[in-house]
């Protein structure tokens, strides 16, 4: 595709709006309102997710899956050696962005991740389909590995060893991003979209809109 073509590619937003006095004054309500449109709306992989983490100046971004939120912060599971696991570790400030272009809208959320309990990561980790559990169980990620045969062969390997009870790793588990930032943005016409920000202060939430 040629540039021309790429800069004649436009959109217009209709389907929404954002306005202060129809929004919660609770980030994580006016989330959860939104969240549940979603989930009606029959989206594919409604929980879909990037996560951005940087170390020593180099960002990074991947889609993850959300697996759980509530006041304190939004969750999701993963080797902790694998690249995110390893920025984390130096940096826990990290952001997120759900993305729903079916409803023309996104959520950026900036804040500072820490692990879940042993414990807590146990639970979600026997709660997955017996295959997850061995994809989890075979897979060292982001370590270079030779080819595909050797995955396969690993994750068969284990199967057998283990059969219908896999131990989860113990480098596996959870984590929590807690917020101190949301932005919700709405597209609207003419490329004036909504843009409500939540900033967190010592006490409450300042709520503050930025021009598109």
């Amino acid at each position: 595709m040629d540039e021309n073509s790429l800069s004649n590619l436009r959109k217009n937003y209709e389907k929404g709006e954002l306005l202060e006095d129809k929004i919660h004054s609770n980030p994580f309500k006016q989330f959860s309102v939104w969240f549940e449109e979603v989930l009606n709306s029959n989206i594919y992989e409604p929980n879909a997710m990037i996560l951005a983490t940087a170390s020593d100046n180099k960002p990074s971004a991947r889609v993850v899956l959300l697996k759980g939120f509530d006041e304190i912060g939004f969750k999701f599971y993963t080797n902790y050696n694998s690249r995110k696991g390893q920025d984390l570790s130096v940096n826990p400030n990290a952001a997120l962005l759900f993305y729903w272009m079916e409803l023309e809208r996104q959520v950026r959320i900036e804040g500072r991740i820490e692990k879940l309990s042993r414990e807590e990561s146990l639970e979600y980790f026997n709660s997955r389909p017996l295959e997850s559990r061995y994809g989890a169980l075979a897979s060292n990620q982001s370590e270079i590995i030779p080819n595909r045969e050797y995955l396969e062969k690993k994750f068969s390997e284990l199967k057998e060893k283990y059969g219908f009870n896999p131990p989860m790793p113990e480098n596996w588990g959870g984590f929590i991003l807690k917020p101190n930032l949301f932005e919700f943005w709405q597209g609207r016409p003419s490329r004036l979209h909504d843009r409500i920000v939540y900033e967190r202060t010592e006490s409450n939430w300042k709520i503050y809109r930025l021009s598109p």
